[in-house]
């Protein structure tokens, strides 16, 4: 019933969903940033025109500039789907001499390592999230930080160290304790590793902090029925069809009633 316990790996988030920078912030780390925040609306509405246009760029800049011009090639690139080339392409702006700023510097590290995971490089990625999570901390970027551990944990779980990615969400929790993606993330593992003592507090705790987040109710669900609570169980799963009717997370809490209901 449900996810597999023994899945190897929590996914990714797509790259889309990881830029959550307030205009402020990306200000904040990039003071000369206008034409680097144009070229990233660009990429999102035409991805092949941005990346042409920062190969342009490339070719005419230096310096912190030509670091913006690789930031946005490899938005591009990602909002194309070609993971491994975003990735190279972040990897190289973060290493321009002229990146000083530790908060940009950390915001480079933490999209190439999410490039890199998402392209299924989880070492590369580790390896990275080695690099980048002490520049969010020296600058004291801790929303940053904490989104780094999770990447962390997600890396560490697809190359099959769980208790390394329990640390790693533990640290995700402590510098961000009201992220409820967090403490899903924490149940999950905790239900695959057969704690579901500790799984039910963690979702618990998700849903207080995210009351209309369809994957908390899922997962709600799955450690109910594991649990032996059917009743609850039912309920998480239809309040997922009632809130989101249209959504996937509706079909796959659908399927779990009709499991139910066939047994």
């Amino acid at each position: 019933m449900g996810p597999n316990p023994s899945a190897p790996a929590l996914e990714p988030l797509p790259f889309e969903l990881r830029r959550q920078q307030s205009q402020q912030e990306q200000t904040e780390v990039t003071p000369t940033a206008d034409p680097l925040a144009l070229c990233l609306i660009r990429a999102e509405e035409d991805p092949v025109a941005a990346q042409a246009e920062a190969n342009i760029w490339l070719e005419t800049t230096i310096g912190l500039t030509r670091a913006h011009g690789l930031h946005c090639r490899g938005y591009a690139e990602a909002q194309s789907g070609n993971w491994e080339a975003a990735a190279a392409s972040f990897v190289a702006a973060r290493s321009e001499p002229a990146v000083i700023n530790s908060k940009y510097k950390a915001r480079l590290g933490a999209i190439a390592a999410n490039a890199l995971i998402t392209s299924g490089d989880a070492q590369g990625g580790l390896a990275m999230l080695d690099q980048a999570i002490p520049d969010a901390a020296r600058s004291g970027f801790a929303a940053l930080e904490a989104e780094m551990w999770l990447d962390r944990a997600r890396a560490q779980v697809a190359l099959g160290e769980a208790e390394a990615a329990g640390v790693s969400l533990a640290s995700a929790r402590r510098l961000a304790p009201s992220s409820s993606q967090a403490w899903l993330l924490s149940a999950t593992l905790a239900r695959r590793s057969g704690d579901l003592e500790t799984a039910r507090a963690q979702i618990e705790q998700a849903a207080k902090l995210n009351l209309t987040n369809p994957e908390i109710a899922l997962e709600a669900g799955v450690i109910a029925i594991l649990a032996g609570d059917e009743d609850s169980a039912r309920q998480n799963w239809q309040t997922v069809i009632t809130l989101n009717p249209n959504s996937p997370a509706a079909v796959t809490a659908q399927g779990y009633l009709e499991q139910l209901t066939a047994e």
